[in-house]
């Protein structure tokens, strides 16, 4: 049920992250308008892996997914089909005793964090993938992670925008942000409260936000039911996915409703340029292949590109900006966009309408951004 009316807002971008900033913001008793040059989940959200999982690369992305991971959970009653939500979990794949000795450490830090896991020698692991190579060591299962299918589940949180009194305007493209307002290619809003969820793009509307386009490719086959059960993850890939490097690669894969295999992943840094790289490609599903030799059989029926933005300290910016009279920001989340929408939201929200937040928020603010610039 709607509250009392606090004041309008505009959300720019109409992908996972604004869809959930507008679904919070109009339970909250906002009166929201959602803006997007295109159509809902037509850029980032519609091309990126579904992953719900908690990360821990560093303390502060690890609180901030861990309380999106909880967060899904309590939303997953009010998700429909679109979504595909899949409590499958995670397993972290260790490919070597060494490996497997970090698994352990990283169980340690689950628990710390409050994060069910739990060890999975070489024989259980074996049993719950049967399709991975003999002779890995183990791996860390990681049971509260989901997978879910982004474009759903971005229509189903603007459902919940919309039965709380939001608008989304398709079609509209903001060109400048102003104090309190947006100015658009057709039309000027005006609200006390704008939001930049633009993903990739932030940056154009928000100058000086260290947001660049990190580029990845993904491919999936054709149906085959239970090939795999959970989504699998190489413990190798957070040097991979959180390092900006130029290239990239790492085993992740996640099964689909459909029966599909969605195999990833790859990361560049080509600014703009979304044609296929064919050897970053082939990298990519030899490294898919040497986990589990038998995708080699499956037939892989589309590849695509998309860009996913990336900060250079890993962490997405949440948090107002000082610069301009109203607005917040909300991007730079990278590859873990889809996983915390939903903690980005809230966390956005508690500060706005001025709520003690469920974490500390400060590591998210994009004043870290002068200050770096100042040290």
């Amino acid at each position: 049920m709607t509250s009392a009316r606090r004041a309008d807002a505009i959300v720019i971008g109409a992908g996972i992250v604004g869809a959930a900033c507008a679904a919070a913001l109009a339970r909250d008793g906002f009166q929201v308008t959602v803006l997007d040059r295109a159509f809902p989940s037509a850029g980032t959200t519609s091309v990126g892996m579904g992953h719900i999982v908690a990360m821990d690369d560093s303390p502060e992305q690890l609180a901030l997914s861990a309380y999106a991971q909880r967060l899904w959970h309590d939303l997953a009653p009010e998700l429909d089909p679109r979504s595909e939500l899949d409590h499958c979990g995670t397993l972290w794949v260790a490919e070597d005793d060494a490996q497997f000795a970090a698994v352990r450490a990283k169980r340690d830090v689950y628990a710390a964090a409050g994060i069910a896991s739990e060890i999975l020698d070489a024989r259980a692991l074996a049993d719950a993938e049967p399709n991975l190579r003999p002779g890995l060591a183990g791996a860390l299962y990681v049971t509260g992670d989901m997978v879910v299918y982004p474009p759903g589940a971005t229509l189903r949180l603007l459902d919940i925008a919309r039965a709380n009194g939001a608008r989304v305007r398709s079609g509209e493209e903001a060109v400048e942000i102003l104090p309190n307002g947006v100015r658009c290619v057709h039309e000027t809003y005006h609200a006390e409260v704008v939001i930049n969820a633009a993903g990739p793009l932030a940056a154009r509307l928000t100058p000086g936000l260290p947001i660049v386009p990190r580029k990845g490719h993904l491919a999936i086959t054709d149906r085959y039911l239970g090939f795999v059960r959970h989504q699998l993850v190489e413990l190798g890939y957070l040097t991979s996915a959180h390092v900006m490097t130029n290239e990239s690669v790492a085993f992740n894969v996640q099964p689909r409703a459909t029966g599909q295999v969605l195999i990833g992943s790859s990361r560049e840094l080509v600014e703009w340029e979304a044609s296929l790289n064919r050897d970053i490609l082939a990298q990519m599903l030899r490294r898919a292949e040497a986990f589990m030799p038998a995708l080699g059989e499956l037939s892989v029926i589309r590849t695509w590109t998309g860009f996913r933005p990336a900060t250079p300290d890993k962490l997405p910016l949440i948090g107002p900006w000082d610069a301009v009279p109203g607005l917040w920001i909300a991007s730079g989340h990278e590859g873990l966009g889809i996983t915390t929408s939903l903690s980005t939201a809230r966390l956005l929200v508690d500060q706005i309408v001025g709520r003690a937040p469920a974490i500390d928020p400060t590591p998210y603010w994009p004043a870290r951004v002068h200050s770096a610039s100042a040290a």
